[in-house]
């Protein structure tokens, strides 16, 4: 008997059952959102900045010292890890020494300002770049000459070359930060001053930071 109704209870529970599983299948199905990839880092196109840091030479003076400070402009292609570029930079600078020559006679030598035009090489990790680079350089030397009858000075610009490397970060789309060494030989140089010519050429090294902004 117990049996029995155990049956008419199943029977009269599965209409019941039947429309909540239809009420269910009727619900709409909201499919996962789609995994987001963020977009690669890419070194290409145009930027411009300025940097600033320290010169020193031994070439024409052991003493030869001073900052260098100025701008860049360049332009990036990136073709899968490799980056090549072209870069110009225009720098002042306050490396020179001085040397006592004796009866009140002074001889100062200056490396005012120089430029470099570089090709650049380099490999990308994501946004940190490692670079070696390369080319022209144009360097302004100065000479002057004083003593108890006055001073005469004298400059000339020559040309030479530079090798050198750098590691650039890129903090933000827009914005990168580098460090980067230079090695710079200005080529033979010939400066006359009171009557008598100086020829030589200087070589000296540049250690520099600098903030690049990418259009």
């Amino acid at each position: 008997m117990k049996r029995i109704y155990a049956l008419l209870f199943a029977g009269a529970c599965m209409p019941a059952l039947a429309m909540s599983t239809a009420s269910a299948a009727d619900l709409p199905y909201k499919a996962p959102a789609p995994a987001y990839y963020a977009p690669a880092f890419s070194w290409t196109g145009f930027y411009a900045g300025i940097n600033g840091g320290y010169g020193w030479s031994s070439s024409f003076a052991d003493n030869a010292k001073g900052a260098v400070y100025g701008g860049q402009l360049g332009y990036n292609w990136q073709l899968g890890s490799f980056v090549l570029g072209l870069e110009g930079d225009f720098q002042g600078s306050s490396i020179k020494a001085s040397q006592n020559l004796g009866g009140g006679v002074t001889v100062e030598g200056k490396i005012p300002a120089f430029a470099t035009v570089r090709g650049r090489v380099g490999y990308a990790f994501n946004r940190a770049l490692i670079y070696g680079t390369g080319g022209w350089a144009y360097t302004d030397s100065k000479l002057k000459i004083s003593g108890p009858g006055g001073s005469a000075e004298a400059s000339n610009w020559s040309s030479g070359w530079t090798l050198g490397g750098g590691l650039e970060w890129a903090v933000w789309d827009r914005w990168s930060v580098k460090g980067e060494y230079l090695y710079v030989a200005s080529g033979d140089t010939t400066v006359t001053i009171v009557g008598a010519t100086a020829s030589g050429s200087y070589k000296y090294n540049v250690v520099r930071a600098g903030l690049n902004y990418r259009f």
